[in-house]
């Protein structure tokens, strides 16, 4: 070396390239074994890094051109790849390093992606669905939940704020980048789909799996890649009136996964008054005063966001307290392997609790019950009899606006607190209501004009004297 580069070398040290971190790369090379023609895609990153106190938890997503396949019917699209869910640096920065091995979840295990159908004069990938992704990631490390394949997400709006009829997400592993293992642990990856409405509902009433294989059958509703199409204007129900009877058999075979709902109920010991007359309007205006009796304990409370009550909408309420424990007692297993901790935690078809003061949390069981439902719940009785019930599963309606609910359960399930010999039993404001398999025969006759909704008279109420049960059904306006 001359003196030059001598003195070069000492006062102009070469510039440190930074390496990317291990996470980070694991993710990119499986994205260049995919794409291999385009090394460098385009890319939404967060201005301020999360671990830095920005608010957005994915560092990159990035976009890709797919060609699709023209011999499987596969439209070309954009290919959107999240970074950020899984632990990409396994210094701490953001995810717990403390178990990191090849046998746990990296992060939260996982990363989302997406594919949107490329319209042919799009020359540049549109961003919304990086912040759709944005959005999703808050949740999941704010509510510590996962998101897994089968799972649905109410949205309730154009997920590209249009006005597309494409309103609402499932959930599917995606279809190319299959799970692997980086130096931090496991990822998978979940693949968002835009459904419409009624594809939401059959998910909600059968499950989130069966109805995605039903949309991979309909090229025009996502095809064997479920790409989501936002110009798309039919349901497969529309571009296919068979599926329906296909949802309506699965449900009678498979049972329902919808283990409950929120939505206004009310309950009571009456005495006697099954056996005597009663006013259906007192029975309504019973279900106000109980959903006025914690109103002002309700208000105190935190609220949460629009996307986590609709969540929250789906998920099973199993008690008031130590949700968790009685969730496995009651048989249910939402075991996930995605969570970090090796199980899954109150994800979108888990359970919830609500703190309610001690003193309510008295088990006691009743001779008789009254209970009144507004149409919203009452609608979906029949579907929790022949689709729970039937099936030896339970299902939960807990009031909005505090902390009634109501579970029924089959003798099939364990871990309750009533018997055939005591079928009502209340914990607090929750009770519990066991039916027979007899008397689950006896209840589906009854309700089921209740899933014609519109050609009932309300306020309405059916009764079984020999069982002491009662129930109102009563206008969602009450």
């Amino acid at each position: 070396m001359d003196d030059r580069d001598s003195y070069l070398a000492q006062h102009f040290p070469q510039a440190t390239i930074p390496t990317t971190p291990p996470g980070l790369e694991a993710i990119y090379a499986a994205c260049r074994k995919l794409y291999t023609n385009q090394p460098n895609p385009l890319q939404v990153t967060a201005l301020v890094k999360y671990w830095l106190g920005g608010p957005d938890p994915l560092d990159y997503i990035s976009m890709y051109a797919n060609p699709g396949d023209p011999e499987q019917n596969i439209p070309p699209h954009w290919h959107y790849i999240s970074f950020g869910l899984s632990d990409l640096h396994g210094d701490g920065r953001v995810h717990d390093c403390q178990n990191i091995g090849p046998d746990t979840p990296s992060g939260w295990g996982f990363e989302l992606t997406m594919r949107l159908k490329r319209d042919n004069d799009e020359t540049a990938p549109p961003t919304w669905p990086a912040a759709l992704m944005q959005c999703l990631a808050r949740y999941v490390f704010k509510s510590e939940n996962t998101l897994c394949p089968g799972d649905h997400i109410p949205w309730h709006s154009p997920l590209d704020g249009s006005e597309s009829r494409v309103q609402h997400m499932l959930m599917t592993e995606d279809p190319q980048l299959l799970g692997f293992t980086t130096p931090f642990g496991k990822v998978n990856f979940v693949q968002i789909v835009g459904v419409c409405a009624e594809e939401l509902k059959a998910a909600q009433h059968w499950n989130g799996t069966g109805v995605l294989e039903l949309l991979k059958t309909v090229p025009m509703a996502g095809g064997s890649w479920l790409i989501s199409d936002m110009r798309r204007g039919e349901s497969i129900f529309e571009l296919d009136p068979q599926i329906q009877e296909k949802v309506d058999q699965g449900i009678e075979m498979e049972g329902s996964n919808l283990s409950g709902i929120s939505s206004k109920v009310n309950w009571e010991e009456p005495n006697d008054s099954i056996r005597r007359p009663s006013s259906d309007d007192d029975k309504a205006s019973s279900l106000v005063d109980g959903d006025r009796r914690f109103s002002n304990e309700l208000d105190q409370r935190p609220h949460l966001s629009q996307l986590e009550s609709q969540q929250i909408k789906e998920a099973l309420t199993m008690g008031l307290s130590h949700s968790r424990e009685s969730e496995q007692k009651l048989g249910t297993n939402p075991d996930c392997e995605h969570n970090p901790n090796g199980s899954r935690k109150e994800s979108f078809d888990s359970c919830v609790s609500s703190e309610a003061p001690t003193e309510l949390m008295r088990t006691r069981t009743l001779d008789s019950v009254h209970l009144t439902f507004n149409m919203e719940a009452g609608s979906l009785l029949p579907l929790a009899l022949r689709g729970r019930l039937k099936h030896g599963r339970h299902f939960t309606i807990k009031s909005v606006l505090n902390d009634v609910a109501v579970t029924f359960v089959s003798t099939c399930v364990i871990g309750a607190i009533v018997e055939e010999q005591h079928p009502f039993g209340a914990h607090g404001p929750w009770l519990q209501v066991l039916f027979t398999d007899d008397f689950i025969e006896l209840l589906s006759r009854d309700l089921a004009e209740l899933s014609y909704p519109d050609e009932i008279q309300l306020p309405k109420t059916y009764k079984w004297p020999h069982k002491h049960f009662a129930i109102t059904i009563v206008p969602d306006e009450v």
